[in-house]
This record gives structure tokens, C-alpha cells and sequence, in this order.
């Protein structure tokens, strides 16, 4: 399998974890993707131009939803997603919300990247650093824990992605919102395979405190 992605990406760092979780990574080769380059063959695999893309021997598996749906099937089934119908939908709405986080932390460097500083639109940053704001205070109600006999489910590697990638990019302080998952981070960093290795380039983990 060759999975395209790129080393930031939170969308793929949150597949990559999930197959070193898996013990799936022998498997799979990964190969940069420059979504902003015309000529990269992303466009002809994913008709998007989005990362992650996995290219198997019969298709082209996206998004990232779809992708960790797909390993674990690979993994033999309720391995990283639960079976159980009512856990099953708590940790798919827990994973969206995850991935909406991303979506607006994207938005926001996106802005700041792309956008000339006269054509800036603050009250549209403002607009999803709110979103992430909200998701944030939500998930500081619930209680999570990871000890390390525990296969992560796709709720709790998206989280660990989702915190890392706003220590990464800096839209919010997350532990002004939800101080108690510092402690979550910690555990799942020092046991989780994959951790360290799929962090974003330069970014410390020692940050985790």
C-alpha cells in the first residue's frame, strides 16, 4: 500500500498513528504529496487534490475517515473502532468532531499562509478559532484516560493528533481550555508505538506538561 500524505498533515499523521498501532506501517510506504503543486499526481488519485490517499492494488481509499475504517477492517475489526453499535456512534461523533477541529485549524493557517496581509479576514479566523474553541470546551466535560494495555480507539488517536497539531500551528492555547488532558497526552505519548515517530516536524514533546 502507498499512502500519500505529507509530514504536517494532522489528517495524515491520524492514519499513520493508527497503523503503527495496527502494526499495519510494514505494510505501507509513504510518499509526500504537495496538494498545492499543479503537476503532483495526488489530483489523478484523489480527484480532491486532498491528503491522506491510500493506494491499495484495487482503488484509491480517501478521505481519513474512510482510511482508518478501512485498517480496521485490515486489523480484524473492532480494533481501533468499537463493534458495539451505541460505542461504535459515540466514537465516530467524537472522531468528527476531532477532524472538524483539524478542518478549522487548517482554515486558520491557511489565511495567514495564502492571503496577503490587506486581504486578511480576521472575523473569518476569529469565526473557526471559535469552532475549535467550542469543541475544546466540550471535550474538557468528558473524562478520558489512557493506560498503556489499551488499544487506542480513532476518538483517542485523533484527539492526541488534534492537541499536537494546535501546540504545532498555535491557533489556541488547548490547555486553556481543557488542562486535564494534559495527563491523557502524557500517557498516550509514552506508550501509544507511532507516537513520536508521526510528529510533526520540530515539534517537541516535551511540550507535554
Amino acid at each position: 500500500m502507498i499512502l500519500r500524505s505529507a509530514p504536517a498533515s494532522p489528517f495524515g499523521r491520524m492514519v499513520k498513528l493508527a497503523a503503527h498501532v495496527l502494526g499495519l506501517m510494514d505494510q505501507i510506504t509513504v510518499e509526500h504529496s504537495d496538494t498545492i503543486d499543479p503537476d503532483d499526481t495526488i489530483r489523478l488519485q484523489n480527484p480532491l487534490g486532498k491528503i491522506p490517499a491510500l493506494i491499495t492494488d484495487s482503488r484509491v481509499i480517501y478521505d481519513s475517515r474512510v482510511i482508518l475504517e478501512y485498517f480496521d477492517h485490515l486489523g480484524g475489526g473492532g480494533t481501533i473502532i468499537p463493534q458495539d453499535p451505541e460505542d461504535r456512534m459515540d466514537c465516530l461523533i467524537r472522531n468528527a468532531r476531532n477532524i472538524g477541529i483539524m478542518d478549522a485549524a487548517l482554515l486558520v493557517v491557511y489565511e495567514g499562509r495564502y492571503r496577503p496581509d490587506e486581504m486578511r479576514v480576521e472575523s473569518f479566523v476569529e469565526h473557526q478559532r471559535d469552532k475549535i474553541r467550542r469543541a475544546l470546551d466540550q471535550i474538557a466535560t468528558e473524562s478520558i484516560e489512557y493506560t498503556n494495555d489499551d488499544m487506542p480507539d480513532i476518538s483517542q488517536i485523533g484527539l492526541a493528533c488534534v492537541l499536537d497539531y494546535l501546540d504545532f500551528r498555535k491557533p489556541i492555547n488547548w490547555r486553556d481550555h481543557c488542562p486535564h488532558h494534559v495527563g491523557f497526552m502524557q500517557s498516550f505519548a509514552a506508550a501509544v508505538p507511532g507516537y513520536r515517530v508521526t510528529l510533526p516536524p520540530g515539534l517537541d514533546p516535551s511540550t507535554l506538561r
